[in-house]
């Protein structure tokens, strides 16, 4: 599977990045480009800066060192990421999902999604207070986008239930509604599957590349499970210690000498073969254990995956 990477329809231009927590560096001279138009995979073992480099596209951490360059939508003008609020990057065009499920587990179904709708709309708490003309339009409309998106995901029967008491897999799915609802020119999927069995993961393949193929979304993956990755991505970048060590086709990827030994430290048929059809490990040679005390917890949880 090949995607034409056209340099002048350019959405992330990531170039020299760099980002540390006190003596602890994260991503370490990091550059890449991501097209328009394709699924990009970003994977790495543990504590190879994958995370940390999604806070980084999407303003919840700024790097020290380096640029990101953001065009979400086409025809949009690029923008500088650094320094700016996640919501501004929202409003850019940008939607993530998050490694730990992020739902209002009180609200239905319905209301999480309209939550991401209602993002791009313009009444405000006196207008609702005051069931301005547009308001009660702008309701109505949520409210159809929401269910289009929960149809899109495979969750209407659900609208009406709490997102708390959906199964793992659908708590996975609502969340990309979500994202989606705000109406983004890239999504950014943090180990979207995560958690959830073979059928599931299968329906999440087909969800992904539907949204990237009929939507126009770009999708900007992390993920573990190298079957799903190899089905549907168009590019992996490959990160180890917080440098990036690979670049190319799931079918370049599979070969590449420094991809196995940073995963596996096997032969490069086992590795090739576990690359292609497996799960990648959580641990290994490439693992980065942290002490704790240095790093706040958000940044443990967060920012090293």
């Amino acid at each position: 599977m090949s995607v034409a990477t056209d340099t002048r329809d350019v959405i992330y231009d990531i170039d020299s990045v760099t980002l540390r927590f006190g003596g602890v560096t994260s991503l370490n001279n990091v550059s890449m480009k991501m097209y328009r138009g394709e699924i990009l995979a970003v994977i790495g073992p543990n504590g190879a800066g994958k995370t940390s480099l999604f806070n980084s596209l999407t303003g919840v951490y700024t790097p020290q060192e380096g640029s990101i360059n953001l065009a979400a939508r086409v025809g949009d003008h690029p923008v500088s990421v650094l320094g700016q609020k996640t919501h501004v990057v929202n409003r850019l065009g940008v939607a993530r999902t998050f490694q730990n499920i992020r739902l209002f587990p009180a609200l239905t179904a319905l209301e999480n999604v309209k939550v991401g709708v209602e993002t791009r709309q313009r009444s405000g708490p006196i207008a609702s207070m005051l069931g301005m003309p547009w308001q009660r339009r702008e309701e109505r409309e949520s409210s159809e986008r929401a269910f289009e998106l929960l149809h899109e995901v495979g969750l209407t029967s659900r609208a009406n239930e709490l997102a708390g008491s959906l199964a793992y897999g659908e708590q996975r799915r609502l969340e990309i509604a979500r994202a989606l609802g705000t109406n983004p020119g890239v999504i950014l999927l943090d180990e979207p599957a995560a958690g959830t069995n073979p059928a599931e993961k299968r329906d999440l393949a087909a969800l992904i590349t539907k949204i990237n193929q009929d939507d126009g979304v770009s999708v900007l993956l992390i993920e573990h499970d190298m079957k799903l990755v190899m089905s549907i991505a168009h590019r992996l970048i490959v990160l180890n210690f917080g440098q990036k060590i690979a670049e190319g086709t799931p079918e370049q990827i599979q070969k590449n000498p420094a991809v196995i030994a940073a995963y596996l430290g096997s032969s490069e048929e086992e590795a090739a073969d576990e690359l292609a059809h497996g799960d990648l490990p959580s641990a290994g040679p490439a693992l980065i254990s942290f002490d704790k005390n240095e790093l706040s917890a958000n940044d443990v949880t967060e920012g090293q995956a």
